[in-house]
């Protein structure tokens, strides 16, 4: 039987920490039930605290844990849930945490996190050199704190060694149904996620994303090219124009652009006519095409490539999945 620790602290999402024991915890047993079978239990799964003391979420719900941090030797995988309350105090508090990370890491423990509670294994040192993933909202923060983690927010689920992330608020079921099947196999995670009627197999967290765009910076110039792209986007904007409108050289402009939003100006714009596109798939009846043309693309050979590459799947794919109008 695998034994799975969930890590519970004040300011954790609820969800996260009880809904991954009960999804273990059901693994291959409901289906087998409710086909007339009996099995036996695959996860021996406990909710834990430092010291056993009673968990306040984000949500005001307390939770009563099982055991005591302190009191574990060792399991087989240790499961950190979504830091849902305020990120810079649960780190401040974390060292405890922290500290049984790091050592149940080293004795031999596999590692697993959702969504911001990457922070908290990135805080032990663990995600160093490693891929690693959190909610799209997170990067920049994260990248700031921890730049010598490899983050992929693009992805859904990153593996690397013994060390599984998740992205997302609701990832955690994507992540449990992930490790299911790395312990048991793709048939017990199948016919688990068939009982709990969850779509298994997502890859990616792009499509859900948006463009996060820095405008809470001191660089007016910068500020002023950003207002324009977010307002003429669709026409074409050189990088050469974009310099001379704020009397800048494009060395400084690029330079200084990149510094103040974290993207160099041609990328940013992609981003922001990728952005107005979904937004068109999403809420318009127009067809590619014509979408591709409003935002600032002659060809939509080229456009559908770009998005794909941007948001994980086809503008077709993407207008099915997500529109509000069909």
């Amino acid at each position: 039987m695998i034994k799975v620790v969930v890590i519970g602290f004040d300011g954790c999402l609820a969800s996260a920490l009880t809904g991954a024991a009960d999804v273990f915890r059901l693994a291959g047993v409901t289906w087998d039930r409710l086909h007339g079978e009996s099995s036996a239990h695959l996860f021996e799964v406990q909710i834990a605290s430092v010291q056993g003391e009673d968990i306040l979420c984000t949500s005001g719900i307390v939770i009563k844990p099982h055991t005591a941090l302190e009191d574990i030797d060792a399991c087989d995988l240790v499961l950190v849930p979504t830091i849902g309350g305020r990120l810079n105090r649960v780190l401040a508090g974390a060292g405890d945490v922290v500290s049984h990370l790091q050592r149940l890491a080293a004795s031999g423990s596999d590692l697993a996190s959702n969504d911001t509670g990457a922070f908290l294994l990135a805080e032990s040192g663990l995600l160093d050199g490693r891929k690693a993933t959190t909610h799209w909202g997170f990067t920049a923060e994260f990248r700031a704190r921890y730049p010598q983690v490899n983050l992929q927010t693009e992805k859904l689920i990153t593996t690397d060694g013994r060390v599984f992330c998740a992205g997302g608020g609701s990832a955690w079921l994507d992540l449990v149904f992930f490790l299911i099947e790395r312990y048991h196999g793709y048939e017990i995670a199948r016919t688990t996620a068939r009982v709990f009627v969850f779509d298994y197999g997502r890859n990616n967290q792009s499509a859900y994303s948006s463009l996060q765009a820095r405008f809470n910076h001191t660089d007016e110039p910068v500020s002023v090219a950003q207002a324009y792209i977010q307002s003429h986007y669709a026409e074409p904007i050189l990088v050469t124009s974009l310099a001379a409108l704020v009397n800048l050289s494009e060395r400084t402009f690029k330079r200084r652009f990149k510094q103040a939003t974290g993207l160099p100006p041609r990328s940013y714009l992609q981003k922001v006519r990728i952005d107005r596109a979904r937004r068109l798939l999403e809420r318009s009846r127009e067809n590619v095409d014509q979408i591709a043309l409003s935002v600032g693309y002659s060809e939509s050979a080229s456009f559908n490539r770009l998005f794909k590459r941007e948001v994980g799947m086809s503008p077709g794919h993407y207008r099915s999945k997500f529109s509000r109008t069909v």
